[in-house]
């Protein structure tokens, strides 16, 4: 490589400001990934990725002590044209935030000598940390355990990857899919369970009863529909009196030349488009807003929705089917 190209690669390098915090941080300190994760306040990922760099240009070195890695300044066998930039920036480096993070790291170093234990240096972001075992989905899974459910209908259920999760929870389960190659994977997936049923057919337009549901789950189902709103007044005809809907889908985005590689026929919905017609399809709605963001550009976020069928002594109202045009009140939040 030329002398030009080296000298490019060397300020790339450290024309990084999360690199230049990383380096700053450890160049006196000993740390693991999860130590330097709570005192930058960095996503895990984004200090992994930047560790990475720098120990693979030599800036760092990195130890083994039973399953934690330690990172620390390479000193001594960084190599001299990486050294020599440092050694110019470090005199230049005295910021606050830098300063902030020392402090920060002060405080670990104490709780680390101490008594203090892992959940005690996490405390207050616990989320944002790994440790062995709690995952997402080691607690979702958990959390079914609290859920008895009756009769499910699971509306494009794709593969039955959520099926899988509730028929151990449920009387019974209904897969419905407009896809026969998918249903079939659900089928394939699903068969050593006797309470799964398996229907091919449309959202617009369910072949089921009046009243026929205790639960009806719409995941990431929408923004495939053509009439999304008439899908709404299909699930509420079908809930039975007390039964409770389930929605998630994106919210409105300005993102259509990604989603439509997925297949998406809408670009998401604003939570009170979504809201309205979860009210006009005869729902109550209990919770209906965005309730995440990916962390992945382009940051796409999630709407939950959270119906019910009010539950009457003389019987259902019947829904109104006021469905709209899927333009009235879809789009962009």
């Amino acid at each position: 490589m030329d002398t030009l190209a080296v000298a490019v690669d060397l300020l790339r390098l450290f024309g990084d400001s999360t690199r230049l915090r990383l380096a700053s941080l450890l160049e006196k300190n000993e740390l693991t990934v999860a130590e330097i994760t709570q005192i930058t306040q960095l996503p895990q990922s984004r200090v992994s990725t930047h560790l990475g760099k720098l120990r693979d240009a030599g800036v760092l070195r990195d130890r083994r002590e039973g399953a934690l890695a330690y990172y620390m300044m390479n000193e001594g066998n960084m190599p001299a044209s990486v050294h020599r930039l440092w050694v110019l920036l470090g005199r230049e480096l005295d910021e606050p935030l830098l300063r902030s993070d020392q402090e920060r790291c002060q405080a670990m170093l104490r709780a680390r000598q101490g008594t203090a234990n892992w959940p005690e240096t996490v405390a207050g972001q616990m989320e944002r940390h790994y440790s062995p075992g709690r995952t997402w989905e080691a607690t979702a899974i958990g959390m079914l355990g609290l859920v008895h459910l009756g009769d499910v209908l699971d509306a494009g259920s794709g593969d039955g990857a959520i099926a899988a999760l509730l028929a151990p929870r449920s009387r019974r389960v209904t897969c419905l899919d407009i896809s026969p190659k998918v249903l079939q994977a659900c089928r394939k997936r699903l068969q050593g369970l006797a309470n799964v049923e398996f229907v091919l057919g449309d959202v617009h337009a369910l072949r089921f009863a009046d009243a026929s549901f205790d639960q009806v789950l719409l995941l990431n189902l929408l923004t495939y529909a053509t009439e999304p709103a008439r899908a709404l007044v299909e699930a509420a005809r079908v809930l039975r009196p007390g039964g409770d809907l389930v929605v998630t889908t994106l919210a409105g985005h300005e993102k259509s030349d990604v989603t439509a590689g997925y297949g998406h026929v809408h670009a998401g919905f604003r939570p009170q488009a979504l809201r309205d017609w979860l009210t006009d399809a005869g729902l109550v709605v209990d919770r209906c807003e965005v309730t995440s963001r990916e962390k992945r550009p382009p940051h796409f976020a999630v709407v939950s929705a959270f119906a019910r069928k009010a539950a009457s002594r003389t019987g259902a109202p019947k829904p109104t089917e006021k469905t709209g045009s899927p333009g009235e009140k879809g789009g962009s939040a």
